[in-house]
């Protein structure tokens, strides 16, 4: 049994026909929103990001929300191998004490201590990843808008309330209540066209990147918005999966030539977060012509510790067990050194019977 799944757009398609795959091949990486389900891809990142792109001299695009932001930051720094590898170890062991009868520490608590793990994992590397030779780092976030302007204890569930129930009806219309904020690294343009949903561009700096970065990860009411970020516009910012949640975006026209390689921890690409229930809206699009996905075969993923994908539900599954979520999420991700393994061993002899329709 494969560990490794990879499907292809008809476009991307064409291309592996033709040619294989080849590292400069790939103008553009999305980083999927996911939380800990980004764990899988440990190995996959250490190999992309090291041996094979660190063989081209071409600029590459990255684009991350949430914990896919985080990646792709990390992708940019010095010794990328090294960086993935304490990302990894880091992001396993975070821990969030829980008092008696707690099931859940409080927002704040979990924001403050992510602020200082962001801090000592970036602390005096910032520049980096803002002045990285070949890579441009897009890092998509959500900012609100009318009630979720502010975060209130109040407005903020209404102002989530009404998002859900206009995105139900049409996601552009969610727009209304928030809309996308891309920080790029400065001069940078978008591998993606925006007339999808109401967009804003901020260029990143040392000042703006942590606040940035950790809006990005915020999830509403697991942690607390960020406000007023440098150079941004005023307001509440959020997850960037809320509007991104894994980058379903209009790649198929990007101003630079090029294929979307994308590793993902599962087949489908869904456009935003509150539509994870909507699946008319889970299905590729032509904005995914040019994309390679890959993925774990979900056959494979039922052979890892409590048969899934570490998760955001195991923070509460193990509680103050943290020997016992560490052992999980370890066992998990060594065992995804076989995507990486395949991945490769796929590149030296491509099969075009292993690449499935997108």
């Amino acid at each position: 049994m494969h560990a490794l799944k990879i499907y292809a757009g008809p476009k991307a398609r064409q291309h592996l026909e033709r040619y294989g795959l080849q590292a400069a091949d790939v103008a553009t990486i999305p980083g999927a929103a996911g939380g800990p389900k980004g764990l899988i891809l440990g190995p996959l990142d250490r190999f992309i990001f090291g041996p094979w792109l660190g063989s081209t001299a071409h600029p590459v695009h990255l684009v991350g929300a949430s914990i896919g932001a985080w990646r792709m930051a990390t992708a940019c720094l010095n010794q990328p191998i090294d960086a993935f590898e304490r990302l990894e170890r880091d992001y396993i062991h975070q821990h969030y004490e829980l008092q008696p009868g707690q099931k859940r520490p409080t927002a704040g608590h979990v924001s403050e201590l992510f602020g200082k793990n962001l801090q000592d994992f970036y602390g005096g590397r910032v520049d980096e990843v803002l002045h990285h030779p070949r890579y441009r780092l897009h890092i998509v976030t959500a900012r609100g808008r009318h009630l979720l302007q502010r975060e209130h204890r109040l407005g903020t569930p209404l102002g989530y309330l009404g998002a859900f129930l206009t995105n139900t009806v049409h996601r552009k219309a969610m727009g209304a209540w928030l809309e996308r904020v891309v920080f790029s690294t400065p001069g940078a343009g978008l591998p993606f066209t925006t007339g999808d949903y109401r967009t804003r561009r901020v260029p990143l700096s040392p000042a703006n990147f942590n606040p940035a970065l950790q809006a990005s990860c915020s999830i509403p009411f697991v942690l607390k918005a960020v406000h007023d970020i440098p150079g941004a516009p005023r307001g509440a910012y959020w997850d960037g999966g809320i509007t991104d949640y894994h980058l379903h975006l209009n790649y198929a026209t990007p101003p630079l030539a090029g294929l979307v390689l994308y590793p993902h921890f599962q087949k489908n690409v869904v456009p935003g977060w509150l539509d994870k229930s909507l699946m008319w809206r889970h299905g590729a699009t032509r904005h995914l012509d040019t994309m390679v996905l890959l993925a774990p075969n979900p056959d494979w993923v039922k052979t890892l510790p409590n048969a899934k994908l570490p998760d955001r539900n195991d923070f509460t599954h193990y509680g103050n067990d943290l020997a016992g979520r560490v052992k999980a999420w370890s066992a998990a991700t060594q065992a995804s050194a076989r995507l990486a393994d395949e991945f490769q061993a796929w590149l030296a002899r491509p099969d075009m019977k292993q690449v499935l329709p997108l």
